[in-house]
Parts: C-alpha cells; sequence; structure tokens
C-alpha cells in the first residue's frame, strides 16, 4: 500500500474523529437536532474512513490462491455497504427531525455551536481538496467516494449552522428542518457514492473514449493490421479487457504469440488495467 495513500485515510479517520467528537458535546450541550445531526454524521464518516483504510489496504495486497485477480474489489464492495448504511442513518434523522417538528424542543445556542460548525466547514474543504488530488493520483474509488462526501459536509454544515441561527431567534421549527435537509444531503451522498461503486461491482464496461484509447494503442503496435472484437469490464476498480487483433496469416506461431504479448504488456501499462487477454486472429 503506497504510503500516501495510508497516510490520506489516517488523516481522514483522525479528523472525522476530532469532529465526531466535539460535535457530540456541543449537539448534547445545545440540544439542537441540526447539530446533533451533523454528530452522527461525522460518526457515519468515520466507519467510513475506518472502512475505506480496510479496503485500501486490502486492494493492495498480492494475489493469492483464493482471489488469483487480486482484490480490486474490496474498495468499491466497502464504499457500497457504506452508502447503504448513510442511507439508514438518514432514515433515523428524518424521523428525530419530524419529531421535534410538531412537538419543539429547547436549544440552547451556546457560541461554541458556531465555533464548531465554522470550523468544520474550513476542514472539510481544506481534506476536499487533498483527498481529490490523492484519489486521482492513485485512482481510488474509495478516496474519491470519501472527497464527494467531505464536500457535502461543507453544504451540510452550512444548513445547521442556518438551523441554529434560525433557532437563536426562536424559531425552533428551522432547527427540524435544517436536520431534514441534512439528511436529504446524507442520502445525496450515499447515492452518488452507491452508484458509482455499483458500476464497479457490476462489471460495467468502459466508455466509447477508453475503447478508442485501446484501439490506438494496439494499432500502433508493429504487426497489428486490425481488431476485430474488444471487450471491457470492471473487475473491482480495475478493467479486464478482451482484444482480438488480426496479423498476417503466413506470420509463424512464434512471431504472432510475441505480436500478442506487445498488445498485452502495452495495454496493461494503462493505469485502469489490471489484467488484458488477447486472442490473435490471422488474417
Amino acid at each position: 500500500m503506497p504510503q500516501r495513500l495510508k497516510r490520506a485515510t489516517d488523516i481522514s479517520l483522525g479528523i472525522n474523529i476530532f469532529l465526531f467528537i466535539i460535535k457530540a458535546i456541543v449537539g448534547y450541550l445545545s440540544n439542537s437536532i441540526a447539530v446533533i445531526s451533523e454528530a452522527l454524521n461525522s460518526l457515519t464518516d468515520i466507519l467510513s474512513s475506518i472502512g475505506i483504510k480496510y479496503a485500501v489496504m486490502l486492494s493492495h495486497e498480492k494475489p493469492d490462491s483464493k482471489h488469483q485477480f487480486g482484490h480490486n474489489a474490496a474498495q468499491p464492495i466497502a464504499a457500497f455497504i457504506l452508502s447503504v448504511f448513510a442511507f439508514v442513518v438518514g432514515i433515523n434523522i428524518i424521523e428525530e427531525s419530524i419529531k421535534r417538528l410538531i412537538e419543539p424542543k429547547a436549544i440552547n445556542t451556546i457560541p461554541a455551536v458556531y465555533v464548531v460548525l465554522i470550523l468544520t466547514m474550513i476542514i472539510k474543504i481544506v481534506l476536499n481538496r487533498y483527498q481529490v488530488r490523492i484519489g486521482k493520483l492513485f485512482n481510488s474509488p474509495a478516496i474519491r467516494a470519501a472527497s464527494v462526501d467531505s464536500i457535502n459536509d461543507v453544504v451540510a454544515s452550512l444548513i445547521a449552522l442556518l438551523g441554529v441561527i434560525g433557532a437563536a431567534y426562536n424559531f425552533r421549527f428551522i432547527d427540524s428542518i435544517a436536520g431534514i435537509l441534512l439528511a436529504m444531503f446524507i442520502f445525496k451522498t450515499g447515492y452518488e457514492v452507491g452508484k458509482e461503486n455499483l458500476n464497479y461491482l457490476m462489471g460495467h464496461s468502459a466508455t466509447s473514449e477508453f475503447d478508442d484509447r485501446v484501439k490506438d494503442i494496439t494499432l500502433g503496435i508493429e504487426g497489428v493490421k486490425g481488431i476485430n472484437d474488444l471487450r471491457s469490464h470492471y473487475v473491482g476498480d480495475k478493467f479486464h479487457i478482451e482484444i482480438h487483433i488480426e496479423v498476417d496469416k503466413d506470420a509463424s506461431t512464434l512471431i504472432s504469440h510475441d505480436i500478442g504479448n506487445k498488445v498485452r504488456f502495452e495495454l496493461e501499462k494503462i493505469d485502469e488495467v489490471q489484467k488484458v487477454f488477447v486472442h490473435v486472429d490471422p488474417v
């Protein structure tokens, strides 16, 4: 597991634990459903960070006898499970928010509430920029999912802040509405993460742009006369490619085999590709 990738998961976990603790304390003292919802949101972030850390570590383990193509599916599986968990948390927040909307409760808008929510927005903006960079650098779907969650947390904290401000002016219902809106953002995060990683788990094919890139590389290899079939699908977060190349029918078996190997070696240099299967057709 690359050291920078490990550091990214450790930083995310540490930040989310810190934010959960201060939000939980302030939420308890203020009795604001918006702040309590934010604390629960941070709790899901902690579980997400733990799941992502484990999945990233597992995905970089070498293939073994039971997983002969590696463990690349670990990251999308973890991310998808966490997206389901986000929906469960969101439903619980909506339930509590509706109860408080019907029977408003006293809210103590202490100064610490504003400090915590503003601090959360600043920290999550910085964390998002860091996660986006690391996610692109290592092509990690789990880190990319975490970056989406971080930017949604910024908006969620802003909504919570507005809810608290409304409560400070004795509009308690705004706090409950903020809780419901926060749940919507948790749903949104769960949906976005689940949708992306479901494509990985279902073996979604590559885009036409990616296929064109594969064809250009293949046709640029000496001895390849054409391509008559190309298929690709995700295995975990990497592509497996099956390609049929055309070679001179008069070429020896050794030469045809070498051409096929050159195609495989070149295509497997692509970051998004794990394994290439080449079929040679004499023409």
